[in-house]
C-alpha cells in the first residue's frame, strides 16, 4: 500500500493534490481516474445506512434508500454487549457493500454531559470508558467488512445549541479524563478509517484549525493512522486546517478552498510537505475503499431484520418490576398509547433511516394471536390531552387484568439541531399514565425516548420498561421482553436524575451566547451523583432481570502490569438470563479532588438457571490513573484503592481494598485551599463560582456574551442579524426555499423547528461554502458590508460582481 500511495502522490500536480482535499459533491470524494483514484462515497449512519436517493441534504429531509434501521446508540449502549455491537457493525458493513458506500459516518462518541442534549440518542454514555469500548466494538465490526467508519464528533461537542460557533471552555484534566478518553480508547482499539471533527471551538480555536487536538493528541500521541474529515460545513480556515491536521473537507466547497490551498503553497504560506501528509492519508482511504469493493454484493435483509430485533430486545432495560412482568399470553391485557401502533423508533436529523419495514407492538401481538384490547390514549402530533381518548383508555384499563401504557418523547422534544428545554414527558402522556394508574393499579409503562425523563408516577406503577429508540423492530422486541421470550438484560448507560436541577451541568447548559463553561469539571454523571451523595431516579448501570444473580469469591492478585481480579457469578433464579457485571475502582484519598469511583471494566455474562461462572479481569495501571496537569501526563498516585464489583454503580456486590505503589513520582495538584467547592460537594444544586473555575481553568475565561453583534463577520450567525432588514430578508428567502423542498417545510412540518434553529445558528461562511453558485462568496461579503453599515460599499460589490 505504501509504495502505491507514494507513486500516486509523486505523479500528482499541485492542483490535483489540493483538489483531493475537498469533496466532489455532498457525499463523494473526488476521483482522478488517470492516476488510479476512483470516486468513493461516504454517507450517514450510525445505526443504519442513510444513502440519499436524488436530492441531497445533511439533516435527514431528503428520502434515502431503504435499509435496516437498527436501534440508536442510546439503546445499543444499554446492551453493554461488545459481541452484539460487533455483529451489528458487520451487518452495517454488509449494507454499505451492497450500496457501494465506502465510509459510514459514525459512531458518535460524545459524552452525555447533560440529559438535555438534543442529540443524546446518537451518543453512547456518560462514562468515557464505556463509550470507548462500545464504540470500538461497532467500528471493528463495520471495518471487518472492508468499510470505513467516522468516529464523531471530535471533540467536546456536547450540545446542539449554537454548536456551530460555541466556544467550549473545559479545564485540561476534564478534557483528558472525560471528553477525550472515550475517543482515545476507540482510536487505539479500532483505528477508525476517519475521525470527524466537530463544528465548535475549544480554547477559542475551531476544531478544524486545532493542531493540538487534531495532530498533537489524535495523530502523534494516540497514533491514529486514518484521516480527519470535517463535519459537513465545519471548515473555518482551509489553509490553517491543513497545518492543524485536517485532511478532508466535506462537502464540496465548489473549488473555493482548493484554490486557497494552491495560493498558500505558491506564496510560501503553506509547505508542500504538510499538504503531502494530508493527501497521503486521503489516497490511502480511497485505495482501501477501492480494494474492498465487492461487485453485485447482496445482503440478507431477513437476517438483518432478525438481528435488529435481537439487538433491541437485548438492549431493553427493565427499570422497575414488582412481579407484574413477564406477562402471560392468555392474560386479559389492555394496550394503551399510540406508540403501540406508531412507535418512535429513531431520532430526527442526519441519522434518520428509511427502514425496510416497521414492526409495531400491535402488529406483533396480532402475529402471535395474543388477545388484547387497544386504546389510543393520545395523539403523537400534539402535546394536548384529548378527554375522549383518555376516557376510552380508562374504560379499557378497568376491564383488563393488566394495562400496558406506551409513552415517550416525540421528535418535537429531542432532535439534532436543538436541545431539550426540560426532562418531562409530553403532558398528554403523563396525564394518560396517571389516569390509567387510577383505573388499574396493575399497570406497566413502556418508554420510547432518546434520553432520560422525569417520572412523577414511578412509585405508583408496577413496572417500567425502558426501550429507548429501538429501531425498526422495536415493537416486536418489546413484545419479546414483555412476555418473557427474551429475559431483559439491558442496563442504562446514563443516570436518570429525579429532577433537572440535580444534573451537575444545570447552571451552565447550554451556556451563554459565545461560550459554554464546563464548571463541573470531572464531575459528570455518576461521578457527581455519587460524590455528592445525591438521590437519583435510576443510577448508572441499573437494570433488572426476570432472574437473580449472586456474586461471590472476589480475589485480587498482583500482576506485572497491575491487578488481576477474579470472582464468581451465579444465576440463582429459575430462568436463563444475562448479567452485566461492572468493575469500578474506588479512588485513593488524595490532595486532589476525585470521584468516589470510576468504571474500569465490564462484561455481559450469560447464565442458564442455576449456572455459575468464574470471571476474570486484568486491571493495568491505567485503571488507577488520573491526569496530572503539573506534568501534562497520566499519573498513578500511591495509596489504598478499592476494587468494587457491582450490578450497577449503586449496587455494589463485592469489594476489596488494594495497595498501589508506583515508582513514578510527581507533584500532585493541591487545590484544597483555592478550590474548596470541588472538594465539598453538597447535596443541592451544583454552583461552582466563576472565581474557582477560573483558577481551575488556569487562565482568563473567554468573553461569554456580546451585547452588540457588530461587527458582523463570516463566523457571525445569521440569527445575530435576524432583527435587521437584511437579516429578515435573508430569512424570508430561506423560508420560501424550504417551502419548495420535498413536500414543503413550513411551520406544520415535523422538522421545521430543527431546520430553522440550524438556519439561525449557521455562520455566514457556511452559506457560501455550501451554497455553490447560488450563494457565491462575494454575495456573503457584500451582505456583511451592508450589515456593518457600509451600505454603498456592499451594494457596489453585489452589483459589480453580479454583472461580472
Amino acid at each position: 500500500m505504501k509504495k502505491r500511495v507514494d507513486n500516486i502522490l509523486k505523479s500528482l500536480t499541485l492542483e490535483e493534490k489540493a483538489s483531493l482535499c475537498s469533496g466532489l459533491d455532498f457525499w463523494h470524494l473526488k476521483a482522478i481516474e488517470e492516476k488510479g483514484l476512483r470516486k468513493i462515497m461516504v454517507t450517514d449512519g450510525p445505526h443504519g445506512l442513510r444513502k440519499q436517493d436524488g436530492d441531497t441534504d445533511h439533516i435527514g429531509l431528503s428520502k434515502s434508500v431503504p435499509s435496516t434501521c437498527f436501534p440508536t446508540a442510546v439503546t445499543t449502549a444499554s446492551s453493554w454487549d461488545t459481541e452484539l455491537m460487533f455483529e451489528m457493525g458487520e451487518a452495517l458493513g454488509e449494507e454499505c457493500l451492497q450500496e457501494k458506500v465506502s465510509v459510514l459516518l459514525g459512531p458518535g462518541a460524545n459524552i452525555k454531559r447533560s440529559p438535555l442534549c438534543g442529540r443524546n440518542f446518537e451518543y453512547i454514555s456518560e462514562d468515557p470508558y464505556h463509550t470507548g469500548i462500545m464504540a470500538a466494538a461497532l467500528i471493528n465490526g463495520v471495518q471487518s467488512k472492508g468499510i470505513g467508519t467516522s468516529l464523531k464528533h471530535y471533540v467536546m461537542n456536547n450540545q446542539e445549541s449554537r454548536r456551530l460557533t460555541i466556544d467550549t471552555v473545559v479545564d485540561e484534566r476534564a478534557q483528558r479524563e472525560i471528553y477525550l478518553k472515550g475517543f482515545e480508547i476507540a482510536v487505539k482499539k479500532s483505528q477508525p478509517w476517519t475521525v470527524m471533527c466537530s463544528y465548535n471551538r475549544v480554547d477559542g480555536t475551531y476544531l478544524s484549525d486545532h493542531k493540538r487536538l487534531l495532530t498533537d493528541i489524535l495523530k502523534e500521541e494516540w497514533g491514529h493512522t486514518g484521516l480527519v474529515v470535517t463535519d459537513w460545513g465545519a471548515t473555518n480556515d482551509r489553509v490553517e486546517g491543513i497545518r492543524a491536521g485536517l485532511e478532508l473537507e466535506m462537502p464540496s466547497s465548489g473549488g473555493k478552498n482548493d484554490e486557497k490551498i494552491v495560493r498558500a503553497i505558491k506564496h510560501g504560506k503553506l509547505s508542500v510537505a504538510l499538504l503531502d501528509k494530508a493527501v497521503k492519508r486521503i489516497i490511502e482511504l480511497i485505495l482501501k475503499s477501492q480494494d474492498n469493493k465487492k461487485e453485485n454484493y447482496i445482503y440478507d435483509k431477513e437476517q438483518h431484520r432478525k438481528l435488529a430485533r435481537k439487538v433491541a430486545a437485548n438492549s431493553a432495560v427493565l427499570l422497575k418490576n414488582e412481579g407484574i412482568l413477564p406477562l402471560k399470553k392468555d392474560a386479559e391485557i389492555a394496550i394503551i398509547g399510540e406508540f403501540a401502533k406508531m412507535p418512535r423508533f429513531q431520532g430526527a436529523g442526519s441519522s434518520t433511516i428509511n427502514p425496510h419495514r416497521i414492526e409495531s407492538v400491535c402488529e406483533e401481538l396480532d402475529a402471535q394471536n395474543i388477545k388484547y384490547t387497544y386504546a389510543k390514549g393520545y395523539r403523537v402530533n400534539t402535546f394536548k390531552s384529548d378527554p375522549s381518548l383518555i376516557e376510552e383508555a380508562i374504560e379499557v384499563a378497568k376491564k383488563a387484568q393488566i394495562a400496558i401504557v406506551f409513552a415517550g418523547l416525540t421528535d418535537d422534544f429531542e432532535s439534532e439541531g436543538f436541545d431539550r428545554m426540560h426532562l418531562n414527558l409530553p403532558d398528554n402522556h403523563n396525564e394518560l399514565i396517571e389516569k390509567v394508574l387510577e383505573a388499574n393499579p396493575n399497570t406497566a409503562i413502556v418508554l420510547q425516548n432518546g434520553s432520560p425523563v422525569t417520572m412523577p408516577w414511578a412509585k405508583e406503577t408496577k413496572a417500567i420498561l425502558e426501550c429507548y429508540l429501538g429501531g425498526q423492530a422495536s415493537g416486536a422486541a418489546a413484545v419479546d421482553v414483555l412476555f418473557g421470550d427474551v429475559n431483559p438484560s439491558g442496563k442504562i448507560a446514563e443516570t436518570f436524575p429525579i429532577r433537572l436541577e440535580d444534573n451537575p451541568s444545570y447552571n451552565h447548559f447550554p451556556g451563554s451566547k459565545l461560550t459554554v463553561e464546563y464548571r463541573e469539571s470531572i464531575y459528570v454523571g455518576y461521578r457527581y451523583y455519587d460524590k455528592a451523595k445525591k438521590s437519583v431516579l435510576f443510577p448508572f448501570g441499573h437494570g433488572l432481570s426476570y432472574t437473580t444473580f449472586e456474586y461471590s469469591n472476589l480475589e485480587v492478585k498482583q500482576t506485572k502490569y497491575g491487578k488481576a481480579v477474579t470472582f464468581k457469578v451465579k444465576n440463582t433464579g429459575k430462568v436463563d438470563g444475562a448479567e452485566v457485571v461492572q468493575v469500578y475502582v474506588g479512588n485513593a484519598e488524595s490532595v486532589l479532588f476525585k470521584a468516589d469511583k470510576e468504571l474500569r471494566a465490564f462484561t455481559k455474562v450469560r447464565l442458564k438457571a442455576g449456572e455459575e461462572k468464574d470471571l476474570s479481569f486484568d486491571l493495568n495501571m491505567d485503571a488507577f490513573s488520573y491526569y496530572n496537569v503539573n506534568i501534562a501526563d497520566w499519573h498513578v498516585e500511591n495509596g489504598e484503592y478499592e476494587i468494587l464489583i457491582g450490578s450497577s454503580s449503586r449496587d455494589i456486590r463485592l469489594s476489596k481494598k488494594v495497595a498501589i505503589k508506583e515508582t513514578k513520582t510527581a507533584t500532585i495538584p493541591d487545590y484544597r485551599e483555592t478550590l474548596s467547592e470541588y472538594y465539598n460537594l453538597k447535596n443541592e444544586v451544583l454552583d461552582i463560582s466563576e472565581e474557582q473555575f477560573k483558577i481551575l481553568f488556569g487562565k482568563d475565561l473567554p468573553q461569554a456574551n456580546q451585547e452588540n453583534p457588530r461587527p458582523f463577520t463570516e463566523n457571525s450567525m445569521l440569527g445575530d442579524a435576524k432583527d435587521t432588514i437584511i437579516g429578515k430578508f435573508l430569512l424570508s428567502i430561506i423560508k420560501k426555499q424550504l417551502s419548495g423542498m420535498g413536500d414543503g417545510i413550513d411551520e406544520n412540518h415535523p422538522n421545521y423547528r430543527m431546520v430553522m434553529t440550524m438556519v439561525h445558528e449557521m455562520p455566514f461562511r457556511v452559506f457560501y461554502m455550501l451554497g455553490g453558485d447560488r450563494m457565491p462568496k462575494y454575495f456573503v461579503e457584500g451582505i456583511l458590508l451592508i450589515l456593518n453599515r457600509k451600505f454603498f460599499k456592499g451594494l457596489n460589490m453585489l452589483l459589480k460582481k453580479s454583472q461580472d
